[in-house]
């Protein structure tokens, strides 16, 4: 399968990627290799990629799983970690997991010695289709998604999707979400063959969806404008994800899960205010009903989500900016929003 070019680096996929971890370490001749996963792709990744790598990892860092534990102190222990073990700017960190791997260890190496090499190895669908891809590296700030970080490229991504075997459906599921978002902003045939597609996990679908994202980064790394688009669902998805998982009394999603219902909310929005059809809406709402089970809010729960809106990363001047469909496949930035639509939207999320 053909390996898709980014702005410095590659992402391989399958045998290529095999053969290019193996290509990269003998050429690049690491001082030391160290590895970082939780105790997820310890147990049932890592030895898989023990017989892959074919070279000796120095030390290997482990932190447990969940977006809860993608903070700045997890990345503290493991700074200690890398200079206790000797790290120095010729050391390489491969960052084996899902998207809170891949976000915090490329942080971790971004910053450490002032940056040394990284390479994701994303375990999950979401990771594989999204979180890896771009060089968006960072952690939360309390419950706050994403608030602090850097975009600073890896070596090389590599996608395995025998990793895939190792996920509870639930994960696979929250991946599709991105998928999903890829053909809504982007391509509406790779919407429609992908609602309509039992098994999303195949090889080219994964790859379809690395090359639309990729496209849009190699246009704007930077998200000056263009790359806001990948944005979508995301600004009340990433309420309505830290909302759950700061409160107790909430089942805490999956970063798929939150971005679903975002979605569903900012198609109604879109119809609102970009003429986005009604069909359209409702053939959202009910593509994602099909795979994910509403978020249970309440108006106190509304409230409290909408007042986190003012900490997204895309507001500006004060202003809370908003990615929005004209059509399927046809997303546009920095739309405003008047505060009632954000009521009538939860409205029709709940119907």
């Amino acid at each position: 399968m053909e390996s898709i070019k980014s702005q410095s680096y590659e992402v391989h996929l399958g045998e290529l990627a095999e053969a290019a971890l193996r290509q990269h370490i003998a050429k690049k001749n690491y001082s030391k290799v160290f590895l970082l996963v939780d105790e997820n792709t310890k147990m049932h990744c890592l030895p898989v990629f023990k017989k892959i790598l074919d070279h000796p990892i120095d030390s290997i860092f482990e932190i447990q799983s969940g977006e809860e534990n993608k903070h700045i102190q997890t990345c503290l222990e493991i700074w200690e970690k890398l200079s206790g073990h000797d790290g120095d700017r010729k050391s390489l960190l491969i960052n084996l997991g899902g998207g809170v791997i891949t976000d915090l260890g490329g942080f971790v190496a971004s910053t450490f010695k002032r940056g040394i090499d990284f390479i994701n190895i994303p375990t999950t669908l979401l990771s594989m289709v999204d979180a890896s891809i771009g060089g968006k590296t960072g952690v939360d700030l309390g419950a706050l998604k994403n608030q602090i970080g850097v975009i600073n490229q890896p070596q090389m991504v590599l996608v395995f999707t025998e990793f895939l075997k190792t996920l509870d459906p639930r994960q696979v599921v929250s991946g599709y979400a991105e998928m999903l978002k890829h053909g809504l902003i982007k391509d509406a045939p790779y919407w429609d063959e992908l609602k309509t597609q039992g098994n999303f996990t195949d090889a080219k679908s994964i790859q379809r969806s690395i090359a639309l994202k990729n496209d849009v980064v190699l246009q704007d790394p930077t998200e000056q404008g263009l790359r806001k688009i990948l944005n979508f669902g995301h600004t009340l998805g990433h309420a309505i994800e830290s909302y759950c998982l700061e409160n107790p009394n909430k089942k805490t999603l999956l970063h798929g899960e939150a971005i679903a219902a975002g979605m569903i909310l900012e198609g109604y929005l879109s119809h609102e205010l970009k003429g986005l059809s009604r069909l359209s809406v409702q053939e959202i709402k009910e593509t994602f009903s099909q795979h994910f089970e509403p978020v249970e809010l309440d108006d106190d729960d509304i409230k409290a989500i909408l007042k986190l809106l003012k900490y997204d990363k895309k507001n500006s001047h004060g202003d809370i900016n908003f990615v929005l469909l004209q059509s399927i496949g046809d997303a546009v930035t920095d739309v405003k929003v008047p505060g009632e639509l954000f009521y009538k939207a939860f409205a029709y999320y709940k119907e």
